[in-house]
C-alpha cells in the first residue's frame, strides 16, 4: 500500500513547475517525478540537493515530505527496506554486508557425498535453475538506466543462494551453486561500484573471488580480481592495482583460452601502466588486449565476462589521457564516440573529452562535451560518469577566470557532494 505524497506535489506546484517543468530541470523522466509524488518511489541521493534548491526548503524538510509516504510490502524475499534503495542506502549496506558474512563462511563448507546428499533437492534444483535467473539478472542491469533500480531483484536471488549454500548438498552442487554465487556477487558489486559505495563493492567481489576459487572455476576467478583492481583504479592506487591485476593475469591463463578473459585483464593491467606513467607497458598491454578480435566463437557471456573489444577506444583514450598524450587520446576518444554507446558510456567518453579540453586550456571544448556528460550522470545516477567529471574537475583550476567554467566546477562538487 502506497500513499501519495501531497506536501512534495503541493510544493512543487507553488514553486511554479508543473510535473514536466521539474522532471526537465533535473534531467529525469516526467514519469519520474510523477513516481516521486505517487510515493511509488524516491529521489535518488544525488538528486535531493536539487529538488530542495528548486523547491526552496532544507534537504530535511525534503526528507519529511518523501518519508510521508508508505514503502509497498516487499515481500518475503525482498526485504522491505531495499524495495526502495533511494530510501535505505545505509540500511542496503549493512545488509549485504551480513549476507557477505553469511555467504562467505558457507562458500568454503565441503559438499557432502552422495549418500548423505540424497535429500538435497532443494540445492540440486537452484543449482539447476539458477544460471538462467544470473544471465536475465545480468541483461536487465545493462539495460538499465539507474543501475541502483536493480538491486532488490540481485538481492533477492543472493538470499536465495545463500540459503541454498546452507542446506545439505552433494559436491557438484556445492560446485555450481559456488559459481552462481561468484557471478551474482559481482553483479552486486556493479551495483554498488556505480553507486561510488567502493567499500561494500571490494566486500562483493572478495566474496565472488573466494566462491569461484571454490568453484574451480579460473576465468569467474579471475574477472572477479580484475573488477576488485577497478576500485583501486578509480581511486588512484595505481600500484596497488597493479600487483592485483598481475595475479588475475595469472589465474586467466588457467581458464579458457577461447573466452575473452585474459585479453580483458590486459586492456585494465593498461589503465594501470598509464596511472603509473609507464608508456611503453601501457602500450603493450592494450596491443595484447586488441588480440581478443582474433577470438573466435562465444568469447563472452554477457554477464560476469562482457569484454569484446568493443570498448577498446575509449579504453586507449583513457590510457593516453592520463599519459598526457593529448594527440592519441583525442584520436581514440573521438573514434569511441562514432560507436554505438549506451548512456553511461557515451557520458564516460564526453567527461574524458572535457578533461582532454582542459588539459590543452581550451575552455570551448570543455564546455562543448561537459554539459552533457553532466545531463547524463544526472538522467542515470552513473558512479562512473560522476567519477570521470570529478578528473574533469581536478584540471580546472587554470581555466576558473573563465565564469563559465567556475559554474561548471560548482555542478561537479555539487553532483559529487550529492552521490
Amino acid at each position: 500500500m502506497t500513499m501519495k505524497r501531497h506536501r512534495l506535489a503541493e510544493q512543487r506546484a507553488a514553486g511554479g513547475y508543473s510535473q514536466e517543468e521539474f522532471a526537465e530541470l533535473l534531467g529525469v523522466a516526467t514519469s519520474t517525478v510523477v513516481r516521486w509524488e505517487n510515493g511509488k518511489a524516491a529521489p535518488r541521493p544525488f538528486h535531493r540537493p536539487r529538488i530542495a534548491r528548486l523547491l526552496e526548503v532544507t534537504t530535511s524538510e525534503l526528507d519529511a515530505m518523501l518519508v510521508s509516504a508508505q514503502r509497498p510490502f516487499a515481500g518475503p524475499d525482498i526485504p522491505e527496506t531495499l524495495l526502495d534503495p533511494g530510501d535505505a542506502d545505509d540500511m542496503k549496506r549493512r545488509d549485504v554486508l551480513g549476507l557477505l558474512a553469511v555467504t562467505g563462511a558457507l562458500v568454503t563448507l565441503p559438499g557432502l557425498d552422495a549418500a548423505a546428499a540424497v535429500r538435497a533437492d532443494t540445492a540440486s534444483a537452484l543449482a539447476e535453475t539458477g544460471p538462467e535467473l544470473n544471465r536475465a539478472l545480468w541483461r536487465t542491469f545493462s539495460l538499465a538506466e539507474s543501475k541502483q533500480d536493480v538491486y532488490p531483484l540481485v538481492r533477492s536471488q543472493l538470499g536465495r543462494l545463500a540459503k541454498g549454500l546452507g542446506e545439505p548438498q552433494a559436491a557438484t552442487s556445492h560446485r555450481r551453486l559456488c559459481t552462481m554465487v561468484g557471478d551474482l556477487y559481482q553483479l552486486a558489486g556493479e551495483v554498488f561500484f556505480d553507486g561510488n559505495s567502493y567499500t561494500e563493492a571490494a566486500h562483493c567481489y572478495t566474496v565472488a573471488a573466494s566462491a569461484a576459487k571454490e568453484a574451480g572455476d579460473f576465468d569467474l576467478w579471475a574477472c572477479a580480481m580484475t573488477r576488485h583492481a577497478f576500485i583501486e583504479l578509480y581511486e588512484r592506487r595505481f600500484a596497488v592495482a597493479a600487483p592485483i591485476l598481475s595475479a588475475a593475469s595469472r589465474v586467466s591463463r588457467r581458464g579458457d583460452g577461447q573466452l575473452s578473459t585474459r585479453y580483458w585483464v590486459a586492456a585494465v593491467q593498461a589503465e594501470a601502466f598509464a596511472g603509473l606513467g609507464d608508456l611503453d607497458s601501457c602500450k603493450r598491454a592494450l596491443d595484447e588486449a586488441e588480440q581478443v578480435h582474433g577470438l573466435g566463437g562465444e568469447i563472452q557471456n554477457g554477464g560476469w565476462l562482457r569484454f569484446d573489444g568493443s570498448r577498446l577506444a575509449e579504453e586507449r583514450g583513457t590510457c593516453y589521457l592520463q599519459l598526457g598524450r593529448p594527440d592519441l587520446a583525442e584520436q581514440a576518444l573521438t573514434s569511441a564516440l562514432e560507436q554505438p554507446l549506451s548512456s553511461r558510456r557515451r557520458g564516460a567518453v564526453l567527461a574524458e573529452l572535457a578533461a582532454l579540453g582542459a588539459q590543452r586550456g581550451d575552455v570551448e571544448q570543455v564546455m562543448q562535451y561537459s554539459g552533457t556528460a553532466l545531463a547524463l550522470a544526472g538522467q542515470t545516477g552513473s558512479g562512473y560518469i560522476g567519477k570521470k567529471l570529478e578528473g574533469l574537475q581536478k584540471r580546472l583550476a587554470p581555466l576558473m577566470s573563465d565564469a563559465r567554467v567556475s559554474e561548471l566546477h560548482h555542478r561537479i562538487a555539487a553532483l559529487s557532494a550529492a552521490a
